[in-house]
């Protein structure tokens, strides 16, 4: 045995009741879904706020679903603050609310010993989620061939990377910038998200602070171009 052989993962793809772990012709088997075994990707899709991530999370299920795959929604710290994914435009879905202690692998498992198929995950705020669980992500790709599409935010309110998100640059198969346009009150494109409380961008506190992008909110987010990111210039007020 090589030593590539030695520490490659094991086939763990839908191990129902009555089917074996490694299924028989692994590389050109096709799993319960009907699609190849090992076709499996983490992709991620991320952009500013107000491009739609959320909305598209749930087209990608609802999609998925109707051609007889069978998911799982979870999200972490959702604009709700409770276990569904929220949109602003009125779609909602139940979640499973992701916390520190959650294995997503054996949430998988979990469910397959019930009986039940999981033949994706779709992870919503993923750029809130541990970098550990990126790391089960990828697992459940490349030895449990279940499908992981991450959707969530670059940069946190001082332009930096979240440490999920980060990970999730280096280990998916895939990263697509949502394409929706958002804009800046100038009218440029909208990159960055401002931290806004008492009327002005603040740039020091905690990474994650919940909060919405409605002027009404006490904390609140705006997306600006990167010039008036940089200003602190949130516009004209009426």
């Amino acid at each position: 045995m090589t030593d590539d052989a030695a520490t490659a993962p094991t086939c763990l793809a839908h191990p129902f009741p009555g089917q074996p772990h490694a299924p028989a012709g692994c590389a050109a088997a096709r799993g319960l879904d009907g699609r190849p075994v090992h076709a499996a990707a983490l992709k991620f899709f991320w952009g500013p706020m107000d491009c739609g991530k959320s909305t598209m999370a749930l087209q990608m299920n609802y999609n998925h679903a109707r051609q007889g795959r069978r998911g799982l929604v979870t999200t972490r710290i959702d604009r709700s603050l409770g276990p569904q994914v929220t949109t602003r435009i009125g779609l909602a879905h139940e979640a499973i609310e992701v916390t520190d202690d959650l294995d997503l692998r054996a949430l998988v498992r979990g469910r397959w010993a019930d009986g039940v198929r999981v033949d994706y995950l779709i992870c919503d705020e993923a750029c809130f989620y541990t970098v550990e669980h990126v790391e089960q992500m990828a697992e459940l790709v490349d030895s449990y061939d279940v499908d992981v599409f991450a959707f969530g935010l670059a940069t946190d309110f001082r332009s930096r990377l979240f440490p999920a998100t980060q990970r999730l640059f280096e280990l998916a198969d895939e990263v697509a910038r949502i394409q929706v346009e958002v804009l800046c009150w100038c009218g440029r494109e909208g990159l960055l998200n401002a931290r806004v409380v008492d009327g002005r961008v603040v740039r020091e506190g905690a990474q994650v602070v919940i909060g919405d992008t409605v002027d009404t909110a006490e904390v609140r987010y705006q997306v600006l171009c990167r010039r008036h990111y940089r200003s602190g210039d949130l516009g004209p007020r009426d």
